[in-house]
């Protein structure tokens, strides 16, 4: 892109020569920093997306630690609600009460469990979150139905249980 110049000196496309060219040679020293930091940076990003996201916990799995008043005891596979928030975090109050209303009015048909991810910081990793609080819709038999992330009303939580043919019926 240079051209010579009638005295013998280089010229850049942009008229200049020397010192004046460009911004002069700091120029390309922080083009060529700008270059490495944005090459680290997508490096570092790029390592994270290769990481498999942890595996989700089974049915069986998170049975065996939900044991506790909320738990079924005859063993029966149910339809599971998993919220994982914090006791602190402000939509996660706000979830609290539906999660417990939830969890009586459906005893029996619909296993509803809240995980502090603040008090089990590794609960999140299990289940591979990004934001509380997040709700996560498992079948019967385990297998992840749907996921939510943020505040999720009540009546949005049923029919998204409709959705998948689980009748709630009061």
């Amino acid at each position: 892109m240079t051209e010579e110049k009638k005295d013998g000196g280089a010229r850049c496309g942009c008229g200049g020569s020397g010192e004046s060219c460009c911004g002069g040679p700091g120029k390309w020293i922080w083009i060529a920093l700008a270059v490495a930091v944005a090459g680290v940076l997508i490096a570092k990003n790029v390592g994270k997306q290769k990481e498999a996201p942890a595996a989700t916990p089974t049915a069986t799995e998170t049975r065996a630690s939900a044991e506790g008043p909320g738990a079924p005891s005859q063993g029966q596979a149910l339809p599971r609600l998993v919220d994982l928030g914090a006791t602190k975090c402000i939509p996660c109050k706000m979830m609290a009460p539906i999660l417990e209303e939830l969890k009586k009015t459906y005893v029996g048909r619909l296993d509803v469990q809240f995980i502090d991810v603040w008090e089990n910081p590794d609960a999140g990793k299990k289940y591979g979150i990004n934001v509380i609080p997040t709700q996560i819709f498992y079948d019967a038999t385990g297998k992840e139905l749907f996921r939510h992330e943020g505040f999720f009303g009540k009546e949005d939580i049923l029919a998204k249980w409709k959705e998948f043919g689980v009748e709630l019926v009061q």
